[in-house]
């Protein structure tokens, strides 16, 4: 009956074959103007997974109580010294403050006037007696240089170092380094060549550690989800404002992107990096493997034709459908191509077949469609079954991904048997004069079927053997491992995750209340997989009365020599050249001929101050920035430190306060991994480790674990409805499980040795790839259709047949659409195209090899019941 349907519409379409093509284009136009109209793309990875879930309900009520967490941007600033960076993120920060359109908030997580003024009250007891007993002791050198910042103040500032030196307070040696220090500087500046100097390193004796050369600001931006980069404003924002302020060029800075958002945007780029290099060339591979099947370019044209027209309609269904595509479901176009070209790569390879025999045109696609009619329909209908078992899944992304494919290949199917029919009547391609087959392949049909036990033994005596391999599978459930590390945000996040001012792999939990904070805290901290906790109480520094009292005593001290300078008494550049050749003259003095350290310093640095002394005015402006603009920061700071005063959970800021005590009294607890944060296994480990002490605990690595959970629960799932909705379909038509099972065997077969090689050649499953497996099924099981109804209908050389030459080619051409993916730039694409490619090849190989061996001779029918065989 099913033949009879189909060989009735491919009858209808060839008699009426321009009203066919007439109706097909013009739904073909509408749905390519639909599709151009209404195209669009929702990028927001949170929306791909189910909100229903438990722990995304957990997510949102976290996110409620403590809001900004999902959407934000770190901006990471780097510059070569403490008062470079400073001074480049306090600019950044207050360009962006000045565009709330763009940036709801603009925060600098440890340059704020709270860390500011109290800064030194979160440093140990012994560095802060050790900061403020050096400072006390410099209170003439903190004087000179705040009362005159010209280089007529910094040589004044030498000379008394070089005083203590007459005085024998101190020796040459002694001021070796500060002075090799600026005559580096010096050096530099006069060569050319960028130029810093610090303060901070000077007083401290020692290179400033990467945390103190790097600031955070956190920015959360207006987000746009309809368009392709919903960031993009924001990002290109930060990015020109730091061209503007010219942070490189005065302050030496580099500004990087990282954080949820500009990762988002990035991950839409980088899959469009040679996005059309990989389509250009998939169409002209698919080209040269069409002309090796067909072999007549009116058939190609016919085909191409076809395929493009199920491809718009499949586009304008599936917007329809979804409203718009996610970053997952956008990949229907790949999969289509590769897919749905095999229902009209096995109607025209038939129809050569039975050209061959029958020279009539229009008799030859009818007999094709009585041949080929049910098992493509079968074929079909499996491949959609497999795409929309998809459905029933919390994986939203795949669900609408199986939902559009599903379709596509009922469209694929329904312009096989329509508009192609038409297409090759209206273009009437030469008939074939020599046989469609392998010939050549017949000592293989003859080894199979002679040998059909020893080739079944040994195929599946080699996959059980593997099948220890499986324990070794692993699943990489690190989403940053699918991303392109050459993207500017991926690079920022390795570089950044184990800075402590980046909370990137935390987990939180929402206590009750601030004592319950505590005592969660502490529990938290027993856990070997945890390295810190932080709570509100973090905020609140240790031993203040003795810090304080250090710091007041500081401040009698210094506090008159960090009065504003006056004004009346500025240097003029005569001034500065005056200083300049003076003190490079007595640094030359007290050097003499010694060859100790200090002398050697000393005549370096007389040196370079007689050639600043000897140039233009424009070179001496920039060695005094060089030490000048640090000093400002620095003698800023100072005066802000000795401002610190008693710090109580009532005197924390309200914007910091906010971020670790709601409103309703929920305090939030922070904890962080220890170890490599890099390594897959870390975060696991110390992700059940907090879900396990605290499950209503929430943050990116215990997202991303449940991620994994409920991406692998729903393949799993889909891969059971598949299966059980392609068996169903199969009983219903073969109407005998030994032959469902024929047909199912070698596929499952084909899952198992997929997997083993997985493991062989080191290729971890992940949240990408893992589409490949269900995939597997419903092109596997189209295969297995063709072999399985030819078998049953008396088919005998299988492998000499038509059939093999369309599957081969079918195969080739699905191969050529997924082996593009593996070009991608894009990790997590390419990792897809790898295991769709290797799929396929096992796939192919169970079907050509196995299947036939596995099936054997055909039974006994009745030959009135038999359709023709194939020449």
């Amino acid at each position: 009956m099913l033949a009879a349907v189909v060989s009735r519409i491919v009858r209808i379409c060839t008699r009426f074959p321009w009203l066919v093509i007439v109706v097909a284009l013009a739904v073909t136009a509408g749905s390519a103007a639909y599709t151009a109209t209404h195209f669009a793309i929702n990028t927001d990875i949170n929306k791909l997974i189910s909100s229903d879930l438990p722990w995304r309900h957990r997510e949102a009520a976290f996110e409620k109580e403590f809001p900004g967490h999902f959407a934000s941007t770190l901006v990471v600033i780097d510059a070569p010294t403490p008062e470079l960076v400073s001074a480049a993120t306090e600019a950044l920060v207050q360009q962006l403050q000045g565009h709330p359109e763009l940036f709801r908030a603009v925060e600098d997580t440890s340059g704020s006037p709270f860390f500011a003024r109290n800064g030194l009250l979160f440093q140990p007891t012994g560095e802060v007696a050790q900061f403020t007993r050096g400072l006390g002791a410099a209170e003439p050198l903190i004087d000179a240089l705040n009362n005159d910042q010209s280089l007529r103040g910094l040589t004044a500032a030498l000379n008394l170092g070089l005083a203590g030196v007459v005085q024998n307070k101190l020796t040459l040696d002694q001021m070796a380094r500060p002075m090799t220090m600026a005559a580096g500087a010096l050096d530099n500046v006069i060569a050319g060549q960028p130029a810093v100097f610090s303060w901070q390193e000077l007083m401290s004796g020692a290179k400033a550690p990467t945390t103190q050369l790097r600031r955070f600001v956190e920015v959360e931006p207006v987000l746009d989800y309809s368009a392709l980069e919903p960031g993009l404003k924001a990002d290109t924002a930060i990015r020109k404002a730091a061209a503007d302020l010219h942070l490189a060029e005065r302050f030496g800075a580099r500004v990087r992107l990282t954080g949820t958002v500009p990762m988002g945007d990035e991950e839409f780029s980088t899959v469009q990096q040679g996005a059309w290099t990989n389509i250009i060339g998939t169409v002209v591979i698919v080209l040269v493997i069409l002309w090796l099947a067909l072999k007549s370019k009116r058939i190609i044209g016919a085909v191409f034709i076809n395929l493009f027209a199920g491809l718009a309609m499949t586009a304008a269904l599936g917007l329809l459908m979804v409203g718009a595509l996610n970053m997952i479901s956008v990949a229907f176009a790949v999969l289509f191509v590769g897919l749905g070209v095999d229902f009209a790569i096995q109607f025209s390879v038939r129809y050569r077949a039975e050209r061959h025999v029958c020279p009539d045109l229009k008799e030859s696609l009818e007999r094709t469609a009585a041949d080929i009619g049910v098992p493509l329909t079968l074929a079909a209908a499996a491949v959609a079954a497999g795409f929309l078992s998809f459905l029933p899944t919390d994986y939203r992304g795949l669900s609408e991904l199986g939902q559009i494919a599903g379709a596509g290949m009922l469209i694929a199917y329904a312009t096989s048997i329509t508009l192609l029919p038409a297409l090759i009547t209206v273009m009437n391609p030469q008939g074939e004069p020599e046989p469609i087959g392998y010939k050549a392949l017949a000592p293989v049909d003859d080894f199979l079927q002679r040998h059909r036990v020893g080739v079944v033994a040994g195929t599946v005596a080699v996959a059980l053997a593997g099948l220890p391999l499986l324990y070794y599978l692993s699943f990489d459930f690190n989403p940053i491992h699918l991303r392109s590390i050459q993207a500017e945000s991926i690079s920022t996040l390795l570089d950044v995750q184990r800075d402590p001012g980046v909370g990137v792999n935390a987990v939180d939990v929402a206590a009750g209340s601030l004592a319950e904070a505590q005592t969660v805290a502490a529990r938290l901290r027993a856990l070997p997989e945890v390295e810190r906790v932080m709570t509100l109480q973090s905020f609140i520094p240790d031993d203040q009365p003795q810090k304080l009292a250090m710091i007041h005593d500081l401040a009698q001290k210094v506090g008159s020599a960090l009065k504003p300078p006056a004004d009346e008494d500025r240097a003029t550049d005569a001034d500065n050249v005056e200083a300049l050749t003076k003190t490079a003259a007595r640094l030359k003095q007290m050097a003499g001929a010694a060859q100790g350290p200090g002398a050697v310093a000393a005549r370096r640095l007389a040196d370079d101050m007689t050639k600043l002394a000897q140039g233009a005015q424009a070179l001496r402006d920039k060695a005094a920035a060089v030490f000048l603009v640090p000093l400002k920061v620095d003698l800023a700071m100072l005066s802000n430190q000795l401002q610190a005063a008693p710090v109580s959970a009532a005197g924390i800021p309200a914007p910091l306060k906010s971020q670790w005590l709601a409103a309703d009294g929920k305090a939030r607890v922070q904890a962080f991994p220890k170890g490599d944060p890099d390594k897959t296994e870390v975060l696991r480990n110390f992700a059940q480790a907090v879900s396990a002490a605290y499950p209503m605990a929430t943050g990116g690595p215990i997202s991303i674990l449940e991620s994994s959970k409920t991406i692998v629960s729903a393949f799993v799932h889909a891969g059971i409805y598949a299966l059980l909705s392609i068996a169903i379909i199969l009983l219903i038509v073969l109407r005998r499980i030994g032959d469902v099972l024929l047909t199912l065997v070698p596929l499952l077969l084909a899952g198992v040795v997929t997997l083993e090689v997985c493991v062989i050649v080191g290729m971890p499953l992940n949240f990408a790839n893992i589409i490949a497996l269900p995939l597997l099924l419903g092109v596997g099981v189209a295969f297995k259709i063709y072999y399985i109804l030819a078998w049953r209908s008396g088919q005998t050389n299988l492998l000499q047949s038509s059939l093999t030459r369309a599957v081969i080619w079918s195969a080739l051409t699905t191969a050529t659409a997924f082996g593009s993916l593996c070009l991608s730039s894009h990790p997590g694409t390419a990792s897809m195209g790898k295991l769709l490619a290797l799929s396929l090849g096992c796939t192919l190989c169970a079907a050509v090899l196995f299947q036939p061996a596995l099936m054997g001779k055909p039974r006994e029918i009745d030959p009135a019941a038999s359709a023709p065989a194939d020449p």
